[in-house]
């Protein structure tokens, strides 16, 4: 996966990827994607909704790199808040 495209974890039941210019790992759990979707969505939706939607879901993870300090190798959780206030325009969730 180090060419920036995101995988389903199953054994987490999550997505996973890597920031841009980040060396950890983000997960966003399928629960989330619930909350995102409307629905619980399977591994290929969630997959696609993340396609569609990366840039908010880098600028969610990037927002909480910085809020929480993190290092440029920690791994980091996305909820369906982090990634709805970074939709654009933002998702009602926030």
């Amino acid at each position: 996966m180090e060419d920036g495209r995101a995988v389903w974890r199953a054994e987490i039941d999550a997505l996973a990827f890597r920031p841009p210019g980040h060396q950890g790992w983000c997960a966003v759990h399928r629960l989330a994607f619930r909350a995102l979707l409307g629905a619980t969505g399977t591994p290929d939706a969630c997959l696609a909704f993340f396609a569609v939607h990366r840039p908010a879901f880098d600028r969610a993870a990037a927002a909480k790199i910085a809020r929480c300090r993190l290092s440029a190798s920690a791994n980091l959780h996305l909820t369906s808040r982090d990634v709805a206030r970074a939709m654009d325009p933002p998702n009602t969730l926030a």
